[in-house]
């Protein structure tokens, strides 16, 4: 007799293979010269291979946010964000993809089960993109919503069969009072492509055009409204802005360590002017490497305290406070921010040959670039955020919530 395949039964074979993390981080660490080989293709073809979708998903990445139950690991977001520091310094766009459509298998776990049903209940390796900013227009009628208009930047859209659009809900008055996140299958979009942009070009983040789509009440959520006791397990618990902002960060991170390795890698071969020297004897040339590293690696100790923090709030059954957060949404924006002086202290070392199209190093300097303009690495308002909630100003309006009557 055939064997009747469910979620359930998916979720315990799945149990049965868990990689740990040494192991799961051995494979992004392998897949790191292909990514190196393939990205300056993945930046003329603006879009990140399916080939190396495909490796991702071989290599079980997809499922370490995922749920159990829908044949994922349930991993804490630290391996995720460990695996992006990885693929991070390969190629830029690849790992930016991945972690775009990787972090929403979190996601899933904060929303109601009919949603993740929707999606993996015939096919658990379904992939879903996002565009979150309130680009078009959202409209409440009964059971749910209609969307309307472009939403723009859904990283890797090409590999998605779903995608998370973010709305605004409005109170009477037609005012935004909440931030929603909708689910719709990419048969309810169109893709226009009109990715043309000059740092993290590969990522394929195209404008995703929506008209008249109903997205009934169970496949939406507040992405600000923290309900830790609504989620599926402790570390779907974490707030949203963590999991996926912290993603963002750790992305960027990857992209100046692999900065960082091709710095050495050419300083060590490279004659300083009279060709008589190591370049890699200059003072100058091993103080900007010394303090890159610095900032890299300062960067990472902050969202690895971040995760600590937070993490030992859900494992103890109890929300992470706001004033927690608050502190945690800066640390996690300051990232952009270092490692792009990271990437461009190392540049400026390398004087005229880092300029030419065949040397890395500029790509990953416009990468850097691109990802520190990222919303999720707005250090400046972030930085405003805390400094008025420590002087007892309260917090922004919809960063922290929803908007009160």
């Amino acid at each position: 007799m055939a064997e009747v395949i469910t979620s359930a039964t998916i979720g315990q074979k799945s149990a049965e293979q868990i990689p740990s993390e040494k192991e799961i981080l051995q494979r992004a660490r392998a897949l790191i010269p292909m990514l190196r080989e393939k990205a300056a293709q993945v930046e003329r073809d603006r879009m990140v291979s399916r080939e190396t979708i495909a490796a991702f998903k071989e290599a079980g990445f997809f499922k370490i946010l995922q749920p159990k139950q829908y044949g994922g690991w349930e991993m804490h977001p630290g391996v995720f964000y460990k695996v992006l520091w990885e693929l991070g310094r390969g190629c830029g766009s690849s790992a930016w993809d991945m972690m775009v459509l990787g972090v929403h298998q979190w996601e899933y776990g904060v929303m109601d089960p009919r949603a993740a049903e929707d999606v993996w209940g015939e096919d658990p390796t379904v992939i879903t993109a996002s565009s979150y900013a309130l680009w078009g227009d959202c409209r409440r009628v009964d059971g749910g919503y209609i969307l309307n208009g472009k939403w723009r930047t859904s990283s890797g859209c090409d590999h998605a069969e779903w995608a998370f659009i973010g709305g605004g809900a409005k109170n009477a008055e037609g005012e935004i009072v909440d931030r929603l996140a909708l689910l719709i299958p990419a048969t309810d979009y169109v893709i226009e492509d009109d990715w043309y942009v000059f740092g993290l070009a590969g990522t394929g983040s195209k404008t995703l055009v929506i008209k008249d789509v109903f997205v009934p009440e169970h496949r939406v959520h507040s992405v600000i409204d923290y309900k830790p006791e609504q989620a599926r397990g402790d570390y779907y618990r974490l707030p949203f802005f963590q999991a996926f902002f912290g993603a963002v960060s750790c992305v960027i991170i990857g992209i100046a360590q692999g900065a960082i390795d091709v710095y050495a890698e050419q300083m060590a071969v490279r004659k300083d002017p009279t060709g008589q020297v190591s370049a890699s004897l200059s003072p100058y040339v091993k103080d900007r490497l010394g303090n890159a590293v610095a900032k890299v690696r300062g960067a990472k100790a902050r969202i690895q305290q971040v995760l600590d923090e937070s993490t030992e709030c859900v494992l103890e059954g109890l929300p992470v406070p706001l004033d927690m957060r608050v502190h945690h949404l800066l640390d996690i924006a300051r990232v952009g921010r270092e490692c792009e002086e990271a990437v461009m202290l190392l540049f400026k070392a390398l004087g005229a040959r880092g300029m030419y199209l065949n040397n890395p190093m500029q790509r990953i300097l416009r990468d850097v670039i691109a990802g520190a303009q990222h919303i999720t690495q707005n250090a400046d308002d972030t930085a405003g955020a805390l400094g008025g909630f420590i002087l007892g100003q309260g917090v922004p309006p919809l960063l922290f919530g929803p908007k009160l009557d």
